[in-house]
């Protein structure tokens, strides 16, 4: 077995770049490798500033040979049909194939063998259409000829090695070998050096110096940036994110803490860490012991600097001044022109075209916030004043500089302006939460202001019929609807979702003049039926982790309770009664009843017309204390029903069937009421049992008795609906 070593050198590609085009020729690589036939044992991708690559290990020196055996058409065909079928399969005449012998007659059968391919072959015929076809974001043209090039950024040399020997093949004009180069400073000699393995490969690289990998440039970042503050006694302020990209820059990665200048510690962190991060690629530094930021920082050079870099600290610090100056200079225009200066200008700012302006947006929240209020227990009139408010910094320059402070630098506006931090928070916080590791809103204020934007944001976007469409959200609709979940779990409230989708489409049409609702008539109502079942899906999502099922989700909301938290509650309960012996048993035998009727129903069994004919039978025979009996919930017509099946009993076991529905379905109505789940699921768990000697014991139908076979057929019915008081069991699997 032999290894393949592929690399592309090439000048520097785009740090966020890096890990797709990583993972793009693995993909492609192993794609094209199982098209012949060959399997390695690993195949390792490799991307760094200047170079993308791959080892294959484990690789035949050639492909298999390949025997097949085509049917053809049968013997005495049209010859214009043998003939197709010979050049189909490459052969010149009938003589290099047989004659096989079926039921159905005699066909020919070609015999197609085709040697092994080296795999050298497969390789130099596969990397250049690879190379020519790679799905880079951006590609740059460049060259003429055949040396023109379509690549990230110019392609300067491949190395392709198999089993020690180049693999010879040309693209762009340039020819494979088996050479690369180390590090512009740390490199020995001219650079350039010869490998024959990867082993050789990445030995000579480290030598030069160069870290491979990704991951190992990541842990020498961060390690290295801890210990340099360490060492300083102060600590890192750690960035995933920037942790990547600045790996993806270096090649040779060297932390260096570098000073700046104190007195711009009075903007904002926010401001101070993102101008670092944004335009620099620092990290933040800060002191351990007051958890505020440092006037320190620390850079990732790209090599071993002679004065331990003190030059190369100094520098970042003047090009760090320079960023924060400016950076200063829009905190205080900002802060002079005032937050609710900048709200007034929300009419010059394009929401959507067919949704109208920024400060449209603001008024439909504003009084859906002030709406919300008492749901979540917030102040209504610092609500409203809050959305009011809460996009007023988008035409900061501040966010107009550094988008990712929306809401942030609101926050500190509010704040210089002397507003309540209640309605200074809720600025910050109504976006939240962006996604699933992200805090959610839960104080009152806060909590309005963000299920107010998020609703308008969905109705508005549904309204125009804008929906997310299989992978595609430009609008991050599921996230603003998984927000409202994440948030009204979080909060514990009662809150129906068609209300508020209703409430939302109505402050949507009303601001747009009714234009929406003369084009639907069903607006808003259908947006609310429509979102119900996308909240249901986000509501998967969001329960997946907790390891509650889809199809329990979707029987609870069958029931067409909109209520997130009571939906949720009464989810979980029923998948841990499902979990149990007496839940089992139990969805066994709501089955075996469903699909009895259901079976007599396709037979022409009208449910409707049984319940009316056995009520009209017994109307005159009910006494007054059996009536009585029937709770005074409009529920008498099955307390009626339940007696005149009693009547025409004739097995113990249904006795005592219908004796432990009407115990059951009392306590669990009791239950239900009240929100217990839990006690719900356990009186219906007291069916077990009875339920299981009724099916063992009683033949539903009947041949000879009409009436005991329809009351039977009802007393099924009731099993089902009783059941379906929790739960929709029709739509649960297994």
């Amino acid at each position: 077995m032999s290894e393949l070593l592929l690399e592309f050198f090439s000048e520097e590609i785009p740090a966020r770049m890096q890990a797709r085009a990583e993972a793009d020729l693995v993909r492609l690589m192993t794609e094209k490798l199982s098209a012949a036939g060959l399997s390695p044992d690993s195949l390792e991708g490799f991307a760094g500033p200047r170079r993308l690559g791959l080892v294959a290990s484990g690789l035949p020196a050639q492909t298999a040979d390949v025997r097949e055996e085509r049917k053809g058409p049968r013997v005495g065909a049209p010859d214009k049909a043998i003939e197709g079928f010979l050049r189909g399969a490459g052969l010149e005449s009938l003589d290099q194939c047989k004659v096989e012998e079926s039921k159905k007659g005699s066909f020919y059968v070609a015999i197609i063998e085709k040697p092994g391919r080296k795999t050298t072959e497969v390789i130099a015929e596969a990397v250049p259409e690879i190379v020519k076809s790679f799905p880079w974001p951006k590609s740059m043209k460049f060259g003429e000829g055949d040396k023109a090039q379509r690549w990230v950024r110019p392609l300067h040399r491949i190395t392709a090695v198999f089993d020690g020997k180049i693999v010879p093949f040309k693209v762009f004009g340039i020819e494979s070998g088996n050479t690369t180069e180390g590090h512009r400073i740390h490199s020995k000699g001219d650079r350039v050096f010869t490998v024959d393995s990867f082993a050789d490969y990445a030995a000579k690289l480290a030598d030069n110096g160069v870290v491979l990998k990704r991951a190992d440039r990541e842990r020498q970042v961060l390690n290295g940036a801890k210990t340099v503050c360490a060492d300083a006694q102060l600590e890192l302020v750690e960035d995933e994110g920037l942790l990547a990209e600045v790996a993806g820059l270096v090649e040779h990665p060297v932390p260096v803490l570098g000073e700046m200048d104190p007195a711009f510690l009075d903007l904002p962190p926010e401001v101070i860490t993102l101008t670092m991060k944004v335009h620099q690629k620092y990290f933040a530094v800060r002191d351990p012991k007051t958890g505020k930021l440092a006037p320190k920082f620390v850079m990732i050079a790209n090599q071993d600097a002679p004065d331990g870099g003190q030059a190369i600290a100094a520098g970042a610090a003047r090009v760090l001044s320079a960023r924060l100056s400016d950076a200063r200079h829009f905190w205080d225009l900002d802060r002079k022109r005032g937050l609710e200066a900048m709200a007034s200008e929300l009419s010059k700012v394009t929401f959507h075209e067919k949704l109208g302006t920024v400060a449209d947006k603001v008024e439909r929240v504003a009084a859906l916030a002030r709406e919300l209020a008492p749901v979540v227990g917030a102040d209504a009139d610092m609500a409203e004043k809050a959305a009011r408010l809460c996009k007023a910094d988008l035409v900061s320059q501040m966010v107009y500089e550094f988008p990712e402070l929306q809401g942030a630098m609101g926050r500190y506006y509010a704040l210089e302006a002397g507003l309540d931090e209640q309605i200074a928070d809720s600025i910050k916080d109504h976006y939240k939460p962006q996604g699933p590791s992200d805090a959610v809103p839960t104080a009152p204020v806060s909590a309005a202001v963000a299920l107010a934007d998020k609703l308008d944001t969905l109705v508005g976007f549904w309204a125009i019929d804008e929906k997310p469409t299989g992978s595609k959200d430009p609008f991050a609709l599921r996230r603003a609807a998984l927000g409202v979940v994440r948030i009204v779990l979080s909060l514990d409230i009662s809150f129906h979702v068609s209300q508020a989708f209703l409430r939302a489409g109505e402050v949507l049409d009303e601001q747009l003049n009714g234009a929406l609702s003369r084009g639907n008539q069903l607006f808003p109502g259908n947006i609310s039926i429509e979102l119900e079942l996308f909240f249901a899906d986000r509501l998967k999502v969001h329960l997946k982790d907790e390891g509650v099922r889809f199809d329990v989700i979707d029987a609870v909301f069958a029931l067409g309770d909109d209520d997130l938290v009571r939906v949720t509650k009464k989810a979980r309960a029923l998948q841990d009664f499902l979990e149990t012996g007496d839940g089992t048993a139990l969805l066994a035998g709501y089955r075996r009843a469903a699909n009895i009727l259901k079976a007599e129903e396709k037979k022409g069994f009208d449910l409707t017309a049984a319940r009316a004919e056995a009520l009209s039978e017994i109307s005159a025979a009910v006494d007054a204390s059996e009536k009585a009996h029937a709770p005074e919930t409009g529920e008498q017509d099955e307390a009626a029903i339940l007696v005149a099946v009693a009547k025409t009993s004739q097995a113990t076991e249904e006795k005592a069937l219908i004796a432990a529905i009407e115990g059951a379905e009392t306590v669990a109505q009791a239950a239900l009421a009240k929100e217990d789940f839990e006690g719900a699921m356990r009186a219906l768990a007291g069916l077990r049992a009875p339920v299981d000697s009724f099916f063992d014991a009683v033949v539903v139908n009947v041949d000879n008795d009409d009436k005991l076979r329809r009351n039977r057929l009802l007393l099924l019915s009731r099993i089902r609906a009783s059941v379906e008081r929790v739960a929709d069991f029709g739509k649960l699997e297994g």
